[in-house]
């Protein structure tokens, strides 16, 4: 049953996403304000029966899922809802790393967040002449905690090698690298150049970065389905 509800809700997410990808060429932003929100309430949906064995976690989680759908429906409005959703998604990363600090201790693998500090340098480096004057403090503040939320994650993967959560942990990593991915092209569309293609590069990795947090959370056993 919990393998069915998976492949149901992937594929139901996969649509949703089609839909308010293809919104933008269609011009026919309905879709965008339906199907949008919709998809990442697929994502808290595959999220929810799951990490139950561990409730705070699973709360941090979901509380992570949650803000980042109040994220999603602020930037439907891209200009004024702007701010409110840079601070949905900050809130969002503040959730997920208090979730994975749970597990292992923040930084306990500096490699990773050198690397992170190193890619976040470079990509604020290359877009700052193009963050208005009023934004550059709240840009820098939320690119420090996006950084930060995926070095812990790929602290994660890295220290569960071996172990039962490894491949589930080695998606959390993935999710992570995903996130900073999707933002970076974001950011790019939005402060330097236009990208062919933005939305469906930035959508499909920010929900996939997403889903792979979301499957993380260890799967509900029998008794929780």
């Amino acid at each position: 049953m919990s393998a069915a509800r998976t492949r149901i809700l992937a594929a139901a997410a996969l649509l949703s996403a089609t839909l308010t990808i293809l919104s933008a060429p269609l011009a026919m932003p309905a879709l965008a304000f339906l199907f949008k929100p919709l998809t990442t309430l697929l994502v808290i949906a595959h999220a929810w029966p799951r990490g139950r064995e561990l409730p705070a976690l699973r709360r941090a989680v979901l509380a992570g899922l949650l803000l980042s759908l109040m994220g999603d429906v602020a930037l439907l409005w891209p200009e004024s809802g702007f701010l409110t959703g840079l601070l949905s998604f900050l809130l969002a990363h503040l959730a997920y790393l208090h979730a994975f600090t749970r597990v292992r201790p923040l930084a306990s693998w500096w490699p990773a967040f050198a690397a992170y500090a190193l890619l976040a340098g470079s990509i604020l480096a290359a877009l700052w002449p193009g963050v208005p004057a009023p934004l550059r403090a709240p840009v820098a503040v939320y690119v420090t905690c996006l950084a930060a939320m995926a070095a812990q994650a790929a602290v994660l993967g890295w220290r569960a090698r071996g172990t039962d959560a490894a491949a589930r942990s080695a998606l959390l990593a993935l999710g992570g690298a995903l996130f900073v991915c999707s933002d970076a092209l974001l950011a790019t569309h939005r402060f330097a150049v236009a990208l062919p293609w933005s939305g469906l590069l930035i959508l499909s990795t920010y929900w996939t970065a997403q889903w792979c947090i979301a499957s993380w959370l260890a799967p509900p056993g029998p008794k929780d389905e």
